[in-house]
């Protein structure tokens, strides 16, 4: 008996998130939620939506609109909301004209629905996580975003391609932001529990190809289908359904760290964490001295742009 909100609902990763997120089996209630002034566009989502859980024969209560009111209650909330990235265009970009956005979203949220678990997608989703954190003034472990999961998941596919495996069989992550400065972790990456380099593959595999096409894996899906939409609607499904379904799986997601990572903290960034009911929580993890410089350096970036961000939010009264 769940109630999930998706805020940016119209949009077409709203949408996509909406809809994979209706099936997971303990949720009773969705709320597609957005601004004024574009109720219809909701409401036409609405019945779509009735439509289609007819057909499979689900009974969910779909609501929509934009009303604060309506997310009261909510097991969790999904902020989707945000101006889109453009081909070419920077996550970095995005940020001062999202970062608006996010906070004043946070703050209906914290606002309107007080216990709820919060969840980020919002681009540059490092940033926008550390703003609804700060907005909201929930604890850490309740707000959280999609970080670098969905890039894990991208790297995963390629490697079981290039060994011909299962992507079952296929352990990896990456961690630090969701951009450029990605750290694929290698020295924690197996097959069926053995380490890479002891696979006879191993001497054909090209590591560094495979993340390259991970950073730009979202820039080929705009410039040829115009946006990115069921990539992140089933990564936020899985996430969704592994906190409210209080699964305890580790995953790769942006949480706030303290010192979790070779005592790099104070920022909102991707790293591993413990996914439960209870909300989101960082691992402490050790890695090889390459994985923690390149750790280092995106940190730095995130903290920079997020100290810049912050700034600009100040400056313009919030």
């Amino acid at each position: 008996m769940l109630k999930v909100t998706v805020i940016g609902a119209s949009g077409k990763v709203g949408q996509s998130a909406a809809y994979a997120i209706s099936r997971i089996p303990s949720i009773t209630e969705i709320v597609l939620f957005g601004r004024e002034g574009n109720e219809e566009s909701l409401d036409g989502l609405k019945w779509d939506f009735t439509d289609a859980f007819a057909a499979v024969g689900r009974r969910i209560k779909v609501v929509s609109g934009a009303d604060p009111s309506l997310i009261r209650d909510s097991d969790m909330v999904i902020i989707t909301s945000g101006a889109p990235r453009h081909t070419g265009q920077d996550r970095i970009d995005l940020a001062k004209g999202n970062a608006k956005i996010i906070a004043n979203y946070a703050k209906m949220v914290a606002e309107n629905a007080p216990d709820t678990i919060l969840f980020v997608v919002t681009n540059p989703v490092d940033i926008m996580t550390a703003v609804a954190l700060k907005y909201s003034g929930f604890p850490p472990s309740r707000v959280f975003g999609l970080g670098t999961h969905l890039d894990s998941m991208r790297l995963k596919s390629f490697i079981a391609q290039h060994f011909k495996v299962h992507v079952s069989e296929v352990h990896t992550r990456i961690i630090g932001e969701h951009g450029d400065t990605m750290v694929p972790l290698w020295s924690a990456t197996t097959i069926g529990g053995i380490q890479l380099k002891n696979l006879p593959e191993f001497k054909t595999f090209t590591g560094e190809e495979m993340i390259d096409w991970v950073k730009a894996a979202g820039h080929y899906i705009i410039e040829r289908s115009g946006a990115t939409i069921y990539g992140p609607g089933e990564a936020i499904a899985t996430l969704a359904r592994t906190v409210l379904g209080n699964e305890n799986r580790i995953l790769s997601v942006t949480a706030y760290i303290r010192c979790e990572v070779h005592d790099i903290g104070d920022v909102c960034i991707g790293v591993p964490a413990m996914l439960n009911r209870k909300g989101v929580f960082p691992i402490p993890i050790r890695i090889s001295p390459e994985e923690v410089e390149d750790f280092q350096a995106s940190v730095e970036k995130i903290r920079r742009v997020t100290d810049e961000v912050f700034d600009y939010l100040e400056n313009e009264g919030f």
